[in-house]
């Protein structure tokens, strides 16, 4: 698989990477349980695979995330050459504080877990679910510290990583970020992150695009998982995606691989970040990304409707 340049910051990555959060076990946000043995053969799969990012964070499943991708990189002797891993700052869980002094606590927690000294790629994460924007954004705050970090050599490249983007956007345009993520935002059923792709794209900040799926739905389809980004959906909530699935059938095409080459293939996207919880999943990934869609079935696609409203807006977020 070729690999792309990641922004400016010296990094490459392929145009597919894997989203690590379900391998932390999270049933409340994802629905079902994923076990340690699963866990292990999922990034076993992951690193044998040509893909070389692998992303998760410091809260992903409490920490368990991070604790079973170091415990893999152990038994494989470390982070393979040339393999990207990032990992993300996360506020204290019980508390909400995402000062100066947590960033540096939440880098310390995952260098340990992760069982390495430094990462190539290190976001701050979800600062909309912190309990002050001020003590992330103010003089010494959490995005002071972030860019220290990257200064210190603990990280190749920073980035945000977040959700709501009328918070996302503004914080994006006042940093030198080298890389942003985005999830559920830029899908074939919303659009809402479009114009701060644009953004990212004339700075030179690459854009990691995450949650192709919509959560999972447009892969595993409207009648085995009728959710919408981790929500129970109604039927008129599920009405495009339906749509979607009779045009991909109609061109023989899988919603999934649609979903996914959706992302990828745009301009402004330089990877895609596609969490997977099982081996099953990372091959089927890869048979996606590689599946050949006729320009008749992208045609019919893209003139469907789709959202340009915030698709999280009425989630009870729940964290594990």
């Amino acid at each position: 698989m070729q690999t792309i340049p990641l922004g400016q910051t010296g990094l490459s990555v392929t145009p597919i990477a894997f989203g690590a959060s379900g391998l932390g076990n999270m049933p409340d946000t994802y629905g079902y349980e994923v076990s340690e043995a699963q866990a292990r053969a999922t990034l076993d799969a992951i690193f044998d695979s040509p893909v070389n990012m692998l992303d998760t964070s410091n809260n992903y499943g409490f920490g368990r995330s991070e604790t079973r991708i170091g415990d893999a990189i152990r038994a494989r002797g470390g982070v393979p050459e040339g393999f990207v891993l990032s990992t993300k700052i996360d506020r204290d869980m019980d508390t909400g504080r995402l000062d100066a002094d947590r960033v540096r606590r939440s880098i310390e927690e995952s260098l340990t877990r992760l069982g390495v000294d430094r990462v190539q790629l290190l976001h701050l994460h979800d600062p909309e679910h912190a309990r002050d924007l001020g003590e992330i954004t103010g003089q010494g705050g959490a995005l002071d510290m972030l860019f220290q970090l990257k200064d210190e050599g603990i990280a190749d490249a920073v980035g945000l990583a977040m959700g709501r983007t009328d918070i996302m956007f503004p914080i994006l345009r006042e940093r030198p970020f080298d890389a942003i993520i985005s999830h559920n935002r830029f899908t074939l059923l919303n659009r809402s992150a479009a114009a701060m792709f644009d953004h990212a794209q004339t700075r030179g900040i690459a854009v990691l695009n995450a949650a192709p799926y919509a959560g999972g739905v447009l892969a595993k389809g409207s009648a085995a998982m009728p959710m919408i980004t981790y929500q129970s959906a109604t039927e008129a909530q599920l009405a495009p995606v339906r749509t979607i699935e009779e045009t991909c059938a109609a061109h023989g095409v899988a919603p999934g691989a649609a979903a996914l080459q959706f992302s990828a293939r745009d301009r402004r996207v330089t990877s895609t970040i596609v969490g997977v919880t099982s081996p099953e999943r990372v091959a089927q990934t890869l048979d996606w990304a590689a599946a050949e869609i006729p320009a008749a079935a992208w045609d019919a696609l893209g003139g469907l409707p789709f959202d340009d409203a915030d698709p999280e807006a009425n989630r009870v977020y729940k964290p594990g």
